[in-house]
C-alpha cells in the first residue's frame, strides 16, 4: 500500500469518526427529535426485552429453588407435598427483605408499578423514578419467587420506564421524545414477558401513552418486535398457554350469554380492585394504629398469605398451573368459583401488603376461573345450544383482565397472542366491551387509573383536568415592577385579604380564586425565613387561561400527529 493510499485511507476515517461525534453532539443538545431515533428505539426494545427475560427467568429459578421443585408450571401440585411449616415461613422471609429493600431506597415504602409510568408519561416527560424503580423491580422479584400473589408484568413495565428515562436523560430528550420512548421500552417489555408482539406496542399506546399517535407508532412496534424476537430466542415461538383447541361457538344463539358472562366479569373486576382498595386502606389504618415499621408490613402480609396457601398453594406466585386448568375444564364448579374467590383475597392481602408485583396475570387467572364457572352453568342448563365451558374461561380470562387494566384492544389481542387461537375472537371481543363498558363507569377507567386518583393525580378524566397541576403559578405570574402587573401595595391589601398563592403552587389551587371572587388577579408569594409572606409577582386569570390553552393545544398536537 502505498504513503499516498494511507493517508487517503486515514483522511476518511478521521472524517468518518468527525461525523459521528458530531451527530453524538447534535443528539445530546437537541435530543433525537432533529434525527430519526429509530435505533435508539432499538436499542431500548433490545435492552428492555433482556430485561423482561431475565425478570422472568429469575423468577423461574428463584422458585424453583426456594420451593424445591424442578418445573415451577406445576408448583401448585408440588406445593400440596411440601411440609406446612415450608408453605408457612416462605412468603414471611420473603416479605422481610421485600420491606428491608423498599424501607431503604423508597421514601414511602411503596412498590412502583404501571400506574407510575403512566403518571410519567402525562406528567413529567416520560421519566420515571430510579432508584426507587430499581428497589421494586428487585422487591418484586421476591415477592413473585416466595409466595405472593400477584404478576410479573408490574415490575418490569417500571424497570423498562427507567431504562428509557435513563437514556432519555442523556440524550436530553424533550417531552414528545421521552414518552415514545417510554412506549418503546414498555412495548418491548411487555412482548418479552408475554410473546405478543401486537398487544405489546397496543399497551404500550393504549394503556401507557394513552394515545394512538401516528408518529409514535413506528418505534413502538420496533421496540416490541425487538422485545418479541428476544423471548423467542430463547423459548422458542410458542404461545404461553399450551392447549387444545377450545371448541366452537354455537353463533348467534350462544351470544347473548357472552353478553352476560361480560356484565358477570365487570362486577368481577370491581371487586377484586375494590378488594385491593380496601386491603391498602386497612393496611395503612392498621400501620397507623399500631404504629407498625413500614419495613415489617410485608413480612405481615406474608403471614396472612402463608396461612392461607396451605390450604389453597393455588394462590402462590403468577398461578398459570391454576389458569391452565381452568381453560382446559379440569376444575368442578364449586372449585372454580372457591379458587377465585380465594386468589382475589390473596392478591387484595398481596397488593395491600406492599409487596409488589402486577395485576394483569392475577386477573387472567381470575377471569378464566369465573369464566369456566359460568360456563360450566350455561352449558349444563342449555347443552344443546352451547359449545363447551372452556370458551366461556377463554372469553371470561379476558374480559376481567381488559376491565382491570382498562384496556379492551390490547388485552384482547393479549389473549389471542397467549393462546395462539383466533377462532375464539368473537366471543372474547363480545365479552370484553361488556365487562369494560360497566366497570369503567364504576371505577376512575382503570385500575391504574384509580389508584392515581387516589393520591390525587386526576388522569382519568384527561388532559383538561391534570395539566393545570403541572404548571405553577411562578412560571406564569406577572413579576412586581412589571408595567402590566400590579403594585406591591395592591398586592399586599389582597394578601391581608387572604387572596394569595405561593410561587410553588399550582394554577389548579389557583384557579378557584379566581371563579370564587371574580378578580382578575391574585398576588403571587414567597415564604420568608421568619414564616411571614412576601409577594413577588401577580398572577393574571387572563395568563393562567392562555398558559393553560398552550399545554391543551400542545397535548392535542402530540396525540394527532
Amino acid at each position: 500500500m502505498t504513503q499516498s493510499t494511507r493517508t487517503v485511507l486515514r483522511n476518511q476515517l478521521n472524517q468518518a469518526l468527525a461525523a459521528i461525534k458530531d451527530a453524538w453532539r447534535v443528539m445530546l443538545r437537541r435530543g433525537p427529535s432533529q434525527i430519526q431515533f429509530w435505533f435508539i428505539a432499538l436499542a431500548i426494545g433490545i435492552a428492555a426485552g433482556f430485561m423482561a427475560l431475565g425478570f422472568r427467568k429469575a423468577i423461574r429459578w428463584l422458585q424453583a429453588y426456594v420451593y424445591d421443585t424442578e418445573d415451577i408450571l406445576l408448583l401448585h401440585s408440588h406445593a400440596e407435598k411440601l411440609p406446612w411449616i415450608v408453605i408457612l415461613i416462605t412468603p414471611i422471609i420473603g416479605g422481610l427483605i421485600v420491606g428491608v429493600i423498599l424501607h431503604k431506597f423508597t421514601d414511602d415504602g411503596r412498590v412502583r408499578s404501571v400506574a407510575d409510568v403512566i403518571e410519567g408519561a402525562a406528567v413529567t416527560d416520560g421519566r420515571v423514578e430510579g432508584k426507587a424503580g430499581i428497589a421494586s423491580f428487585f422487591a418484586s422479584l421476591i415477592t413473585l419467587s416466595t409466595g405472593g400473589s400477584t404478576g410479573r408484568e408490574g415490575p418490569v413495565v417500571h424497570m423498562a420506564g427507567v431504562i428509557s428515562t435513563w437514556v432519555s436523560n442523556r440524550i436530553h430528550a424533550d417531552g414528545i421524545t421521552g414518552r415514545d420512548l417510554l412506549g418503546c421500552a414498555v412495548a418491548a417489555a411487555v412482548s418479552a414477558s408475554f410473546n405478543s408482539p401486537i398487544a405489546g406496542a397496543l399497551f404500550a399506546l393504549e394503556v401507557v401513552l394513552r394515545h394512538f399517535a401516528v408518529h409514535a407508532f413506528a418505534p413502538i412496534v420496533i421496540a416490541s418486535v425487538a422485545g418479541t424476537v428476544i423471548n423467542r430466542l430463547e423459548y422458542g415461538d410458542v404461545t404461553e398457554f399450551v392447549l387444545d383447541t377450545p371448541g366452537s361457538l354455537q353463533f348467534y344463539v350462544e351470544l347473548p350469554a357472552f353478553l352476560i358472562l361480560g356484565l358477570i366479569c365487570g362486577l368481577v373486576s370491581l371487586l377484586l380492585m375494590r378488594s385491593i382498595f380496601f386491603a391498602e386502606d386497612i393496611g395503612n389504618h392498621v400501620q397507623n394504629r399500631l404504629s407498625l415499621p413500614r419495613w415489617l408490613r410485608p413480612a405481615v402480609s406474608g403471614a396472612m398469605l402463608g396461612l392461607l396457601a396451605i390450604w389453597f398453594p393455588h394462590i402462590i406466585g403468577v398461578g398459570y398451573e391454576t389458569t391452565i386448568r381452568a381453560l382446559t375444564g379440569d376444575l368442578t364448579l364449586g372449585i372454580a368459583i372457591l379458587f377465585a374467590v380465594i386468589k382475589t383475597i390473596a392478591v387484595a392481602i398481596t397488593m395491600g401488603g406492599r409487596m409488589g408485583g402486577g395485576v394483569f396475570s392475577p386477573s387472567l387467572m381470575i377471569g378464566a376461573l369465573t369464566g369456566l364457572a359460568f360456563g360450566l352453568i350455561a352449558t349444563g342448563l342449555l347443552p344443546d345450544v352451547s359449545g363447551t365451558h372452556t370458551l366461556y374461561a377463554f372469553a371470561g380470562m379476558g374480559a376481567v383482565a381488559a376491565a382491570v387494566l382498562g384496556a379492551p384492544i390490547s388485552t384482547t389481542m393479549i389473549v389471542f397472542e397467549l393462546t395462539g387461537d383466533w377462532q375464539i375472537g368473537l366471543a372474547v371481543m363480545v365479552s370484553v366491551s361488556m365487562s369494560t363498558a360497566l366497570a369503567s363507569r364504576l371505577v376512575d377507567r382503570s385500575f391504574f387509573l384509580t389508584q392515581l386518583e387516589r393520591r390525587n393525580v386526576h388522569l382519568a378524566a384527561g388532559p383538561q383536568a391534570y395539566l393545570l397541576a403541572m404548571l405553577r403559578a411562578g412560571a406564569v405570574m406577572r413579576p412586581l415592577g412589571d408595567a402590566r402587573s400590579i403594585t406591591k401595595e395592591q398586592a399586599e391589601e389582597l394578601i391581608e385579604q387572604g387572596l394569595c398563592v405561593q410561587a410553588s403552587a399550582t394554577l389548579e389551587a389557583a384557579m378557584p380564586y379566581f371563579d370564587r371572587d371574580d378578580i382578575p388577579c391574585i398576588p403571587v408569594v414567597v415564604v420568608d425565613e421568619d414564616g411571614s409572606e412576601s409577594p413577588v409577582g401577580a398572577l393574571y386569570h387572563i395568563d393562567a387561561l392562555k398558559a393553560y390553552n398552550r399545554a391543551l393545544a400542545a397535548t392535542a398536537a402530540e396525540e394527532h400527529s
